[in-house]
């Protein structure tokens, strides 16, 4: 059940856990993967994949409208300003803080963070722009609470200062890019980089992470002979090469875990997909897409002072933006589970947080024998 979440900034118990793992999450660009599915029904699905090196203890933290909100929460030396959330908004946090990292509001919109290390470049909080900073790792918050459409968001933008405040007890700050989508099906990817703020159309609807969007974008053409049809025999000399099996059409599909890679086979996926008909067969398909995303402990190491890491999988998203319906499974929790954005937060008073892991289960089905 959600409980209430009565000290919404009471996150320093976990604080020694975070500081010890988050040299390697500040030191490599983390393996999440995202795309986005369209319905006949005109209902989109963005979905997405979150890896770490580490378990980062996330669960569902739920705002409803009305909440006032400090921008620079985390920064224990630098204050904001404060907005009130238009709407009401849920999705998955890490750590007990008060920010959603990916999740969606009651008007269908979704936000999700995704790590872009090395090459996020964020401004810095003073006292000239402290009433128009928002901290990069609580840009979800402020888009979640305040806008509507993809439409707003891109118009916005402009008039606050994304800035990379120092978090105690990470000693760095959040270098993330970004994904939003709207119920329209519209779907950009918001970057901070040297040269400042770029908002891509998520034309070929995927996002990963490091290069920048643009540099995926250019990278897809070494790929442009794969196709979801299986190729057919060609003739060398007096010789004739039937395929071996099924799956020829997309031979030279990169499959390893790296981001460019990533990005390559989430286009292919999410882009040859049978048409769903409706928005719940969008959300079974992303789920089955995700599956060929999942990392499993050890496939991904990381060797620092403190021992081995390993990138894994830590949970998995969809989000139905026509229904409001925000679905999510984990590393140890693999059924499926969904909590209705509007139900949830209309029924709240103040911020509150749902355990996200209920634990692994197997249907014994011995007895139906």
């Amino acid at each position: 059940m959600f409980k209430s979440f009565s000290e919404p900034w009471r996150f320093l118990s976990q604080a020694l856990t975070f500081s010890a793992c988050i040299g390697l999450a500040t030191g490599q660009a983390l393996a999440c993967t995202g795309i986005v599915l369209h319905a006949k029904d005109g209902g989109t699905v963005p979905a997405r994949t979150l890896e770490f090196g580490f378990d980062i203890q996330s669960n569902i933290y739920a705002v409803p409208a009305g909440t006032e909100i400090e921008t620079l929460a985390l920064d224990a030396d630098q204050s904001g300003f404060t907005y009130t959330a238009k709407y009401g908004f849920l999705g998955a946090n890490a750590f007990d803080f008060p920010i959603v990292f990916d999740g969606m509001n009651t008007e269908g919109l979704y936000f999700g963070a995704f790590y872009f290390a090395g090459d996020a470049v964020f401004g810095e909080a003073t006292e000239d722009n402290r009433d128009r900073a928002v901290s990069s790792d609580e840009l979800g918050n402020w888009i979640l609470g305040q806008f509507s459409t993809v439409a707003e968001v891109r118009a916005a933008l402009p008039k606050i200062d994304v800035v990379g405040t120092h978090i105690d007890v990470i000693n760095s700050f959040a270098p993330f890019h970004y994904s939003v989508v709207d119920a329209s099906g519209a779907s950009i990817v918001i970057q901070y980089t040297a040269e400042g703020l770029t908002i891509y159309e998520n034309s070929v609807n995927t996002v990963t992470n490091n290069p920048s969007y643009d540099w995926h974008l250019t990278n897809l053409r070494n790929y442009i002979g794969l196709q979801a049809e299986n190729r057919e025999a060609i003739s060398v000399g007096d010789l004739s090469l039937p395929a071996f099996g099924q799956g020829s059409g997309m031979v030279g599909l990169p499959g390893d875990f790296s981001s460019p890679s990533r990005f390559v086979r989430a286009v292919a996926f999410a882009n040859s997909a049978l048409p769903s008909s409706t928005t719940d067969d969008a959300v079974f398909q992303a789920f089955h897409i995700l599956n060929a995303f999942d990392i499993p402990k050890g496939a991904i190491r990381d060797t620092g002072p403190d021992g081995v890491h390993t990138d894994y999988t830590v949970w998995s998203s969809a989000a139905d933006t026509a229904k409001r319906t925000y679905y999510y499974k984990t590393y140890i929790t693999q059924a499926v589970e969904m909590v209705d954005v509007r139900a949830v937060v209309g029924s709240l008073d103040a911020p509150s947080v749902l355990t996200m892991e209920s634990g692994f289960a197997a249907i014994d089905r011995t007895s139906d024998f």
